[in-house]
């Protein structure tokens, strides 16, 4: 289980987590994408509009099955669990729960053995209960950076957060992967901060970086994936690169 997170918005998590899970499951695995953000935009980036079968706000608040939530999408041996707008209230409601870090924990060890390969949870642009819910359950952290000015801003706050959930709640928690997106050849300020990233992070950097690419910009407007609506463009390669990469770490 992955979680893509950064409190920064507009970083790539929703990009990162449709079109990387398009490509894992193009390679043949079977990958389920758990929205808990509220604006839904890996939901709808990926053609889910119906919740008639009931949202992330349903399981984590009522209890109700991951795998009765979870929709086809147009991917085959792709699944998204959707969040709605009810994921607002989630946070106020789940202060006074029970063992509120641990509850998508627990609707994710009710899944029935074998039925994903893969689990990526889009959170949040905030460190908030949400978010602490997706890294108290996920095995791997994966954090998309932009290669713009201030994307290292906030970044010791993240990795604290990370430290205090490991040392909390879940020991076994690592980072799987830093990811570079919105790289732009033709500014130095792109170079600068490749070269800032990789040398903070080392080799927990992915190797292939997210060009900016208006194909991947477009792409959630239609409700598809990038490898649905213009798989030769720049940003399609990479995504499907950073896929064969996420496979070659294990």
């Amino acid at each position: 289980m992955v979680a893509i997170v950064n409190q920064k918005g507009g970083v790539g998590k929703s990009t990162t987590a449709i079109n990387l899970a398009t490509y894992l499951a193009g390679l043949g695995e079977k990958v389920l994408v758990l929205d808990i953000d509220p604006q839904g935009n890996a939901t709808s980036g990926l053609g889910v509009s119906s919740t008639d079968n009931g949202c992330m706000y349903d399981v984590l608040l009522d209890g109700k099955p991951l795998e009765k939530v979870a929709v086809e999408t147009e991917v085959e041996g792709l699944r998204v669990a959707p969040a709605t707008i009810n994921l607002v209230g989630a946070e106020v409601e789940l202060v006074s729960t029970l063992a509120r870090e641990f509850k998508l924990k627990r609707a994710l060890e009710k899944l029935p053995s074998g039925v994903f390969d893969r689990v990526l949870i889009d959170c949040p642009p905030s460190l908030d209960l949400l978010t602490l819910n997706a890294l108290t359950a996920a095995d791997e952290v994966l954090i998309p950076i932009q290669c713009e000015y201030y994307a290292l801003e906030g970044l010791t706050q993240l990795m604290r957060s990370i430290r205090m959930v490991r040392e909390e709640l879940n020991q076994a928690l690592k980072i799987g992967g830093v990811l570079l997106t919105m790289f732009d050849t033709r500014t130095n300020l792109s170079h600068q901060v490749v070269g800032e990233v990789r040398s903070f992070f080392g080799d927990q950097v992915f190797h292939t970086v997210i060009p900016r690419n208006v194909r991947l910009s477009e792409a959630p407007s239609f409700g598809v994936p990038v490898a649905l609506y213009a798989p030769k463009s720049s940003g399609a390669q990479a995504y499907a690169a950073v896929a064969e990469e996420v496979l070659a770490r294990g």
